[in-house]
């Protein structure tokens, strides 16, 4: 029985022996020349690597001497030195010929130092480097512009006009610029004006005088005093005037004076808000547009629009963290007649324009005064009749006086402040809490609007408990 089992095993063990072994090996060496590599070796330009084979080797190949250059230190060793950036096909043989593996080389630039430089100058920024042919490609989120930029800079030291960003900036990115315009102006004038005329019955009405400096009538009436010093119309009429008029026998005499004094106070504010992102550039027009006519060739006339009221135009941009960059164009402008022109048959009127275009730089939250304007305009004017009024006391009645002054100041201050978008129902209207009066309270209590609208809660609440009613017009206090 023990023969037989041993028997059994031999024939088992020849029948093994001469059956085909797979050629496993064979295989792998015939897939590597199929795909063409087996491994991939980087190679820094300018720099050489030294890499080991577990198989001996007899010759080697490189497909490009002009990307990298080789030669062997040991029948194991290899020494690859990068030249120029690209990508090249390293060919390793045996003795015999045969294939033992084709290695991909490829070589790029060196960033192993930029990578420390940026380590050291940008600690706490999350910036990628990679290496593309000969070129450098930064990506990543960094906290701001400018520190972007400085990446970018050390950056071109390394790879000069071979630098790809693909780095986006994180953060606050949105601006909303708050900016007020404030204007005064006031003014005062004085006047002091006498006018003397004469008339009557003397030397039977062929006698007449009239002597003044303010606004007295032609002589067309001799015998009518009064029509004499009759204040006119239009711009010479007279304002403040009080008239004096008695008879010596034919004689008529009549004195004119007038005596005004005006004030004036003009107070403007203008308050827009307008949001725009960190790079771009938004314009707000809160007034109007005038047409003026232009004339063409040909001698056809179009119409131009020329805006007017509060213009802002601003591109903010977010430096870092939360300093803002700021590039302001703003103007206040109204339409004035007293300037203006006839043209034919159309009425022009001119422009009062005050602007101001500059750039500034400050934190969330701080305000600067761009602008400030201060116009003091003074005016006397004293005229009278030769001789006449340099006599004591009376020559009073001969002498005119006017003063007038005119003072203008305007303020224009910014704000910048960094926001973000907010849920819809936090945000408030001024028309939320107003809804339209119904039949019975228009017609039967006068109400033009009801005060029942929605009420917001929280911020939204506060705008929304502006009130606009009370009294309006001129208030005296």
């Amino acid at each position: 029985m023990t023969y037989d089992r041993f028997l059994k095993a031999a024939l088992v063990g020849l029948t093994l022996s001469l059956a085909p072994v797979p050629q496993t090996v064979q295989a792998e060496t015939l897939r590597v020349v199929r795909t063409g590599t087996e491994s991939t070796l980087n190679v820094p330009m300018n720099r050489a690597v030294v890499v080991e084979s577990e198989t001996p080797f007899a010759e080697l190949s490189i497909a490009n001497p002009a990307i990298a250059d080789i030669s062997s230190l040991s029948d194991r060793t290899i020494y690859v030195l990068g030249k120029a950036p690209g990508t090249t096909t390293l060919t390793i043989l045996d003795a015999q010929g045969q294939l033992i593996t084709n290695v991909d080389v490829r070589v790029a630039a060196d960033v192993t130092e930029f990578k420390e430089r940026l380590r050291q100058i940008l600690p706490d920024e999350k910036i990628e480097v990679r290496t593309a042919n000969d070129g450098i490609v930064l990506s990543g989120t960094v906290s701001s512009t400018l520190r972007m930029q400085r990446a970018l800079d050390l950056a071109q030291r390394y790879a000069p006009e071979r630098v790809s960003n693909l780095m986006s900036v994180g953060g606050v990115q949105q601006v909303m610029l708050k900016v007020r315009f404030a204007e005064m102006s006031r003014s005062v004038a004085k006047t002091l004006r006498s006018s003397v005329a004469t008339g009557g019955a003397i030397l039977d009405g062929d006698l007449g005088l009239e002597i003044g400096t303010g606004n007295a009538a032609p002589l067309t009436d001799r015998d009518t005093i009064v029509a004499k010093l009759n204040p006119q119309s239009g711009s010479n009429a007279a304002e403040g005037g009080v008239l004096f008029g008695f008879n010596a026998g034919g004689l008529e005499i009549g004195i004119l004076l007038e005596a005004l004094e005006a004030k004036g106070v003009v107070r403007t504010l203008a308050e827009p808000n307008l949001t725009a992102l960190s790079g771009q550039e938004a314009k707000f027009l809160a007034g109007g547009e005038y047409p003026v006519p232009v004339s063409q060739d040909g001698g056809t006339i179009t119409i131009e629009f020329k805006p007017f009221g509060v213009e802002l135009n601003f591109i903010p941009r977010v430096v870092d963290g939360d300093i803002i960059n700021l590039e302001l164009e703003t103007a206040v402008s109204a339409i004035d007649p007293d300037n203006g022109f006839n043209l034919e048959t159309i009425r022009i009127d001119a422009f009062r324009r005050r602007e101001a275009s500059t750039t500034v730089e400050l934190r969330d939250g701080e305000s600067f005064a761009i602008a400030g304007l201060l116009q003091d305009d003074f005016r006397d004017l004293n005229g009278q009749v030769p001789w006449l009024g340099d006599i004591p006391v009376l020559g009073a009645l001969f002498r005119s006086a006017e003063y007038a002054r005119e003072q203008s100041e305007l303020v224009v201050i910014v704000t910048p402040h960094l926001v973000t978008p907010t849920r819809g129902e936090a945000l408030a209207l001024p028309t939320d809490r107003v809804k339209p009066p119904s039949e019975r309270d228009l017609f039967l209590f006068g109400r033009v609007a009801s005060d029942t609208g929605r009420q917001a809660q929280g911020a939204a609440g506060e705008v929304a408990k502006q009130d606009f009613s009370g009294s309006y017009g001129y208030v005296m206090d």
